[in-house]
């Protein structure tokens, strides 16, 4: 079967065994990249695994589903506390990274990784999934509400990401975009212009100038939610912090500690809004052109925010 591996630097279509072993086989349907994907090739970080953990697909008795990526041991403190992100296996936890993930024809799952998506959600839309409930995990963990004013900064996929996240719960949401096409897909989104000084503000950039920026837009007293991976560290303005009492909030991937899980409120989220795709998936290509759609994808001034490979 086909999957997408890394080499020198970049991506190719490998053949490779099929998948076995215990769990669900799952036929991938779509798999997205991340900038996370990006990052690891810039990084030469040498991953021998098949890349992926943004997918969905269909089970062996036709069931769409999209795929929570985590392989959890399941049995240590913070896994039995629902907070499953925190596992104590560390960061190889996630497919992709430290397992096969689903850049491929076929991958085996565990049960538990397993989302039912409804028919008002197409499967080759419910790659978005994952990333979305990235978002949302750290809107709920910062505490945004109905009524709330958010600003956002950074327009790619997980700043528009916050930006459905936040509406979701109600709230207004202004986004510090970059790039033209990423404030005209804020614009579609729901998202207003700039707020300016606001409760809440989201880093979703990962940069040494986000963070400052994030901390000079928020309000004193504020809460600043940092969905960014932080690739390069962070210089932290920490006289404003201290002195306007900023609460800094990290947040990493998405767990269950609400009465629904982050994956499944990422799920009806998307279901009861076929736009949002249509903003956020601005390329799709099938599996055979992963190293084009890799290019397309690391190039924000052409215009992509979220690139999909289509199984």
């Amino acid at each position: 079967m086909r999957a997408v591996r890394c080499c020198d630097n970049g991506v190719e279509v490998s053949e490779v065994a099929e998948p076995s072993g215990e769990g669900v086989r799952i036929d991938v349907k779509s798999a997205s990249i991340c900038g996370s994907d990006l990052h690891l090739l810039d990084f030469g970080v040498p991953l021998t695994q098949t890349l992926g953990h943004e997918f969905a697909g269909l089970t062996e008795d036709g069931r769409a589903v999209a795929i929570e990526p985590l392989r959890i041991c399941g049995e240590c403190d913070l896994c039995e506390a629902g907070e499953y992100n925190l596992c104590r296996l560390g960061s190889g936890i996630i497919m992709g990274v430290g397992s096969d993930g689903g850049m491929a024809d076929r991958v085996i799952v565990p049960e538990r990784c397993i989302v039912p998506i409804s028919n008002d959600l197409p499967v080759r839309n419910a790659c978005l999934v994952e990333p979305l409930a990235v978002a949302i995990h750290g809107v709920r963990l910062g505490g945004v509400g109905k009524g709330d004013r958010v600003s956002v900064i950074g327009g790619g996929s997980i700043g528009l990401c916050a930006l459905v996240a936040c509406r979701a719960l109600g709230a207004e949401v202004g986004v510090h975009a970059r790039h033209p096409h990423q404030v005209e897909a804020a614009r579609n989104l729901g998202g207003t212009e700039p707020l300016g000084e606001t409760p809440f503000v989201i880093d979703c950039a990962g940069t040494h100038e986000s963070i400052a920026q994030a901390m000079e837009l928020c309000r004193p007293g504020g809460r600043v939610i940092l969905l960014a991976t932080y690739w390069g560290g962070m210089s932290v303005p920490a006289m404003q912090m201290c002195l306007k009492e900023l609460r800094v909030i990290p947040s990493s991937l998405y767990n269950h500690r609400h009465t629904s899980s982050d994956f499944e409120f990422a799920a009806e989220v998307l279901a009861k809004d076929s736009d949002i795709a249509e903003v956020m998936i601005t390329h799709r290509l099938p599996l055979d052109e992963a190293a084009r759609a890799f290019e397309i994808a690391a190039d924000r001034k052409a215009g992509a925010i979220k690139v999909a490979l289509e199984v």
